[in-house]
Parts: structure tokens; sequence; C-alpha cells
């Protein structure tokens, strides 16, 4: 498919087909499309847990409890479900740790190089911890970065999804102990085929967006 193809394609999807899995090799794609999302200087600040096992899409439904029950059958039903996690905080370790990460890649190729990116890296992150105070959620401003270019690169593999914000996400930290580890969690999205009757489908219901001259000024 081309671009414009896959955008017509994909839609949030509301009924998963239980007997259709995602391929091992597809799996492993999606794993990679997790890892090489862009983030702002390169912070990466996300954990992912996937759950492609009956036990695993169980836990995962004990944040689609209560007011959210209504998205339990996109865990249960869906071959796998992807909880993206945002770090609640930033500190000169981690910051070192992703600095190393780019060395030991071959990007740092002097040391005035890598000093000067360390410190373009703590200015970065001390305007958000001292100036804007808003640390955690520049962290997880860069997980939606990550979400919406894994939406269209798990369209292109023909493999649907489903983004949920509405999970409990407290439920969640507590059943993964996310907290402890320094992520809390933030949207999941469920992953593989849609069925036939899916009212959703674009066959069906077709896609509503606002027209180009609401939404573009050329210049």
């Amino acid at each position: 498919m081309n671009l414009e193809e896959t955008l017509n394609w994909r839609y949030t999807t509301k009924d998963f087909d239980p007997k259709q899995q995602i391929s091992e090799a597809d799996m492993s794609q999606i794993k990679n499309l997790l890892r090489m999302s862009p983030s702002s200087i390169n912070l990466q600040p996300w954990h992912f847990i996937i759950a492609e096992t009956k036990v695993g899409k169980e836990r995962m439904a004990k944040g689609t409890q209560g007011f959210f029950h209504f998205n339990e059958p996109k865990v249960t039903n869906a071959s796998a479900v992807v909880l993206f996690c945002a770090k609640t905080s930033v500190n000169e370790d981690y910051l070192t740790h992703i600095l190393n990460t780019e060395d030991k890649a071959g990007r740092l190729p002097t040391e005035d190089i890598k000093n000067g990116l360390f410190g373009a890296m703590n200015a970065f992150t001390n305007i958000h911890k001292y100036d804007l105070k808003d640390v955690q959620h520049w962290a997880e401003k860069q997980v939606y970065l990550n979400i919406g270019c894994f939406l269209l690169g798990v369209a292109s593999l023909k493999i649907d999804a489903t983004p949920m914000e509405g999970i409990d996400v407290k439920a969640l930290d507590e059943e993964f102990g996310l907290r402890e580890k320094g992520y809390t969690a933030l949207v999941a999205v469920s992953l593989g085929y849609r069925t036939t009757s899916d009212f959703n489908a674009t066959d069906k219901n077709p896609k509503a967006r606002l027209p180009e001259n609401e939404l573009f000024t050329t210049l």
C-alpha cells in the first residue's frame, strides 16, 4: 500500500477476531517500530509492556474494569496489547545512560562532540525541570509521538490497532509495579485483525476529517 491507501485503510478497530494471531516476524517488526521512534534530544522516555499470551492479556485487562469495562474485549480478543509507559522523572544518570548509548553506537566521534551533546541534553532537560516544571508532561509528549509513528507503522503491515486512553492507569501501574521503576502507564494499544462485522470499518463507516481549507495555511 502507498501512504494514502494506508491512511484510508487504517481506523480504530472496535472488534478484533480472536482467532487471528500476529506472526512472530511481524511482532519483531512491531518491536522495532517502538524502538526506532524519534524523541526530543533522543530522550526515549518510555517503556513498553507487550501482552501476547492469555495470561498477559488478562493482566492487562485489569485496567479495563469498572468504568472502562467497554474496552475489555478490545484487550482480551486482540492478538497483542502494548502498554505505553512514560518516565516520571529524568535525572543526570539517565541522561548519561542515553549519552553512552549514543557513544557506543558511534555517533560521538570526539570528546568535544560528546561533551557538547551532554551539555545540550542537560540544558533542555533543565528548561523542563526548572523553568517549565513539566518534566513528566514533556516525557509523555514523546510517548505520544511514538504512538503516532506506531499506528502508521502497524497499518503499513496491515495490522489493525486500537489506541485506548480509556484505561485505569493506577490499576496498571500497580499490576506491573511501574511507579517503583520510575514509569507510569499512559495508553494501551491493542493489535490484531478486524472482524468482517466491525461496524467501524471504513467500508461501512467512512472516515470524517476537516477540509483542507480549514486545516492548512500555505505561505
